[in-house]
């Protein structure tokens, strides 16, 4: 599937086209209705002649309203650049166009609409007019097509159109890092919170959990819409409605990213390749607005090397955000200085330390990752798989297998890329700005639940898991590599240090329930218990939860086990049920539970209809 944006000059017919194509208003406001202006962005979706399905995103052309225009126009495989034949190119059509530009939007059919308004030696001047416009810039030579949105003229002629230029349009790239940028949030009755974007280079599908950034938030796919239609699996290059669980619409906001967990991170710096439009500059430590997909932010400039980049040349730059937001190398962006468009850029790394200005070793190394080096390729393939094998870092790379052993371990020597041993086969990589974030995640994780549990001792392995949003073997090998601040316990994780917290009435609690269960030996008597208090018993060592709802005291069990196995020890045949049973004077419900726990720990093992000591097998 791929989408497709509008662009061009308020009350050119934008929002007209798009009904006329679609059969769908894309002015969904009532003020968008009453004004017939375009305010926000609109969508609507087409099916073309071959049966390929579209996306189409309406973006408003009045001047104020250029920053809705940048939300909705950057995640598009195809403009539609529409002007109106009665007016030809105006301001905002100039600048839409450079916008597209700048965005390296190379796919575009001008639209020429109001065709019936005016006669054939104007719509002749103005496609000329046009052609004048397109030159020098990525949509030269762009297809025109005439149309009548009120007599229908022409609209069968632009579905063809639009099918011929997708159809040698790459696929939308997968590449298994999932990231929709938010550009619309709002309550659905019976639903909840519901989001929506352009879902690039991954697939999500209903129950995963993704990651808010900014924000961080972990949150579940509640179910999936593209087009009105729900979907258990949404495809990259789609526009897809999100349900989210859990959280309300206060929480979300436009410019935010839905991203697969650890996979995206919130840029406070960005090191870019930046160019001036002609006729506009940028200045050393200007204060500007930057939009990258949905997201607009206010920034700093710092330029490399120069005190200004002319218009039409390029530079190097730092982008120092005020605000973070969420940013992967090789985004596009634009800059922006009041209501003015400056030029924009490309990111090439993302929360890179403050560099010196003049210092030439930096615009070296930033050229070297902009042209793909091996390093660069190496890291730019571990940001799309990692955690991974060296195997498939290679293959994602594209590097000679020497190429790519001799520049990892360059990386690995550097401490850019950590070798992290795994149970089993190859060790994991990681970028070392990823296991940092990994470890962020944790102790954000960690802090929650140790708040959410202060009685426990540790949080279970398997959740946290999930919070990281890993395969059980990289997970692991990431909990091997995670600072000495973060240790395994048991079954379970915790923060170094960590001690549970009881309060006066449940220290009270604790202590009362430790000791009617020693009064009550191997047989105590049924008391019920919070289970947090009892949890707590067990993970303490004062308590030893057997199943089926049996808790000893850990010295009532203790001297159970040593009866059973001094039993076991002195006979030659299995211990039954029965036997254990009359042996330890409990009850049946009692004796099988305590066997079971035995069976568990690995003390025991069953044979026939009796036990028998393991080590003894």
């Amino acid at each position: 599937m791929f989408v497709v944006g509008t662009a061009g000059h308020v009350d050119h017919g934008k929002s007209t086209l798009v009904r006329a194509l679609t059969g769908i208003d894309p002015d969904r406001l009532r003020e968008e209705q009453e004004r017939g202006m375009t305010i926000e962005l609109g969508f609507a979706w087409l099916t073309l002649p071959s049966g390929r399905e579209i996306s189409i995103v309406d973006v408003p052309g009045h001047v104020r309203f250029v920053r809705h225009m940048l939300a909705g126009i950057g995640a598009v495989d195809l403009a539609l650049l529409v002007i109106a034949a009665d007016e030809g190119v105006m301001p905002q059509t100039r600048e839409h166009l450079a916008i597209l530009d700048l965005l390296e939007v190379r796919r575009a059919i001008v639209v020429l609409t109001k065709c019936d308004t005016v006669d054939e030696d104007w719509t002749a001047l103005v496609e000329e007019d046009v052609r004048s416009a397109l030159e020098g810039t990525a949509l030269e030579g762009a297809p025109t097509v005439r149309v009548s949105a009120v007599t229908g003229d022409g609209l069968d002629t632009l579905r063809a159109a639009i099918d011929q230029a997708l159809e040698g349009a790459p696929p939308p790239r997968d590449i298994g890092r999932p990231r929709l940028g938010i550009d619309r949030v709002f309550t659905m009755t019976g639903f909840g919170t519901v989001v929506t974007g352009t879902l690039l280079d991954g697939r999500l599908r209903t129950g995963d959990t993704v990651e808010v950034v900014p924000g961080s938030r972990l949150l579940r796919v509640r179910g999936l819409q593209s087009h009105r239609r729900e979907v258990d699996e949404a495809l990259p290059g789609t526009r897809v409605a999100v349900n989210l669980a859990s959280v309300s619409t206060e929480d979300l906001a436009r410019g935010q990213a839905l991203a697969a967990p650890g996979r995206l991170e919130a840029a406070r710096t960005l090191d870019a390749r930046v160019r001036a439009l002609p006729g506009e500059s940028m200045r050393h430590n200007q204060r500007v607005t930057v939009h990258l997909a949905a997201a607009e932010a206010s920034a700093r400039l710092r330029l490399f090397g120069a005190d200004e980049i002319a218009g039409g040349a390029e530079g190097w730059a730092q982008v120092v955000l005020t605000d973070p937001l969420a940013a992967a190398p090789g985004d596009l962006f634009v800059v922006r200085l009041g209501d003015r468009t400056l030029g924009g850029g490309r990111v090439v790394e993302v929360n890179a330390p403050r560099h010196r200005r003049t210092d030439p070793a930096i615009i070296e190394r930033l050229a070297a990752r902009a042209l793909g080096t091996p390093e660069s390729r190496l890291l730019a393939a571990l940001a799309r798989v990692e955690p991974c094998t060296a195997a498939a870092l290679e293959r994602a790379a594209s590097l000679a297998t020497e190429e790519a052993r001799r520049t990892l371990d360059a990386l690995v020597e550097d401490g850019a890329v950590r070798r992290l041993a795994a149970s089993a086969g190859e060790p994991v990589l990681v970028s070392a700005v990823t296991l940092g974030r990994y470890e962020e995640t944790a102790r954000r994780a960690l802090a929650a639940y140790h708040a959410a549990y202060p009685l426990r001792f540790a949080m279970p392995r398997e959740e946290l898991r999930g919070a990281l949003g890993l395969p059980q073997r990289e997970f692991a090998a990431v909990l091997g590599g995670l600072a000495p601040g973060i240790e395994a316990r048991g079954e379970g994780v915790a923060e170094a240090g960590w001690q549970p917290q009881p309060s006066p009435q449940q220290r009270a609690a604790i202590e009362a329930a430790a000791a009617a269960l020693a009064a009550g030996g191997v047989q105590p008597e049924r008391v019920p218990l919070e289970p947090s208090i009892a949890a707590y018993l067990v993970d303490a060592g004062r308590a030893v939860d057997c199943g089926d709802g049996v808790l000893l005291h850990a010295d009532a069990f203790e001297s159970a086990r040593n009866r059973i196995t001094q039993a076991m020890t002195s006979s030659a045949t299995p211990l039954t049920l029965a036997e254990t049973r009359d042996l330890l004077g409990v009850s049946r419900r009692n004796a099988q539970a305590i066997l079971e726990a035995l069976d568990r720990q690995g003390v025991t093992m069953r044979v026939g209809e009796g036990r028998t000591l393991r080590a003894a097998r």
